[in-house]
């Protein structure tokens, strides 16, 4: 029985059955549960049962409460968008006035799922049978069927010239290679590919890796680094010259006019909240000394090259030319970075520090790195913290080139 075989068994009556009795699984009895189904279901279906149970326990972080009801493959898991960030973009799309859609590369359909819950008619291609039998069983199964059309093909041969829009995934993961491709003209398809398509359509959204280099990025489009619960999940490279005739729509968008597509443009995107920061084009802020308060963008932020921007902001300056942490000398409020008080700023030195945190009791400490050669868990074992009461935060970095130490507290403690 191959795969294919497998995953339909699933879909049959017995199968469901099986994967019922199978909703409460742990990993740990794995080996008892096998022994146990296999005496009434046939030991092919079990293993294909256990493996999907397993899938979707790992799917969790990504899909929530639908991961329980979905169908995955270990690639599917692997690529498919976050359910928040996938919901954020079909919002854009939408606010764009995309009503069908062209997903190419759809792998298992998480994204296709969300732009189906966002009113947008989808025809989801891929060429892996496998992924393809998926979507269409996870459209199915979240009761998104009439929406979704499932088409197993290769995705260069599709005409998509009567949809509104087209979203590429390309694949990031080699098979033969084993792990993450980072050339983006080794994706499948290639970025280049994918950037013709995508300049054919009216609207286009390009999901790629975040830390593609600028230089590759097209300037006729706008690039959006999306972070979620302040980790870096993708970037998106979109195409499109439909802002007027969506521009109702697009005025209720998120926030900064992230409903619109601003071509040559850099995006921060920070979910939950759906925070978005449009670059302004800002030289880089003039670096100088510590002050009160110490601030770490988010990582979408850095990586969309904004820290300027949040300087802008907050009223800030660098502590280093090549860190990426800004310091002010009063508070100020941004969603963009997280803020410090900052009470000591000492040049790097282990037992100074193991002394002061020791005067202070401090017990718990939170370690940081931004330009230092120290690995915070071995500075860890060097400071052998206690039973202290008190807790900081430390950060091992460089101030005008100098290796240093600063301690402080998140601002919601400070207060």
């Amino acid at each position: 029985m191959n795969d294919l075989d497998a995953f339909v068994g699933l879909l049959a009556p017995e199968g469901q059955a099986l994967l019922a009795e199978l909703r409460d699984h742990t990993p740990s009895d794995e080996l008892a549960a096998a022994t146990r189904l296999r005496r009434t279901y046939p030991a092919p279906l079990v293993s294909a049962a256990l493996g999907q149970a397993q899938l979707r326990q790992r799917a969790a972080a990504k899909f929530g409460a639908d991961a329980g009801r979905m169908y995955f493959t270990p690639n599917g898991v692997e690529q498919s968008t976050r359910a928040t960030v996938a919901a954020h973009r079909a919002a854009r799309l939408a606010a764009l006035g995309v009503r069908t859609l062209a997903d190419l590369c759809c792998g298992i359909g998480g994204d296709a799922i969300a732009l189906a819950r966002a009113g947008i008619r989808v025809l989801a291609v891929d060429r892996d049978p496998l992924a393809c039998a998926a979507a269409r069983a996870n459209a199915e199964a979240l009761g998104l069927a009439e929406l979704i059309e499932v088409r197993c093909a290769d995705v260069t041969d599709v005409d998509t010239g009567g949809y509104d829009a087209v979203f590429v995934d390309p694949a990031r993961r080699s098979k033969a290679r084993g792990g993450r491709i980072f050339d983006p003209e080794a994706y499948s398809p290639p970025l280049s590919w994918a950037i013709e398509a995508a300049r054919k359509a009216p609207v286009a959204a390009l999901k790629i890796a975040p830390g593609v280099p600028h230089e590759a990025l097209p300037e006729d489009a706008e690039t959006e680094w999306i972070s979620d619960g302040g980790d870096v999940k993708e970037a998106v490279v979109w195409f499109g010259t439909a802002e007027d005739a969506a521009e109702d729509r697009a005025e209720d968008a998120a926030q900064d006019g992230a409903g619109r597509i601003t071509p040559g443009g850099r995006r921060a995107t920070l979910l939950p909240a759906g925070d978005s920061l449009l670059g302004a084009g800002l030289p880089d802020p003039e670096p100088g000394p510590v002050g009160d308060w110490l601030y770490e963008p988010d990582g979408a932020v850095i990586r969309a090259h904004l820290v300027a921007d949040v300087a802008q902001q907050i009223g800030g300056r660098l502590i280093d030319p090549t860190i990426a942490y800004l310091t002010a000398d009063r508070q100020a409020e941004t969603p963009y970075a997280t803020a410090y008080a900052i009470t000591d700023v000492l040049p790097f030195h282990v037992k100074r520090l193991k002394a002061l945190l020791r005067e202070r009791e401090v017990g718990i400490a939170v370690i940081k790195k931004r330009g230092s050669a120290v690995e915070p868990e071995e500075l860890r074992r060097k400071l052998k913290l206690g039973g202290g009461r008190n807790s900081c935060t430390i950060f091992l970095t460089r101030v005008a080139g100098a290796p240093m130490m600063l301690l402080g507290h998140p601002a919601a403690e400070a207060s």
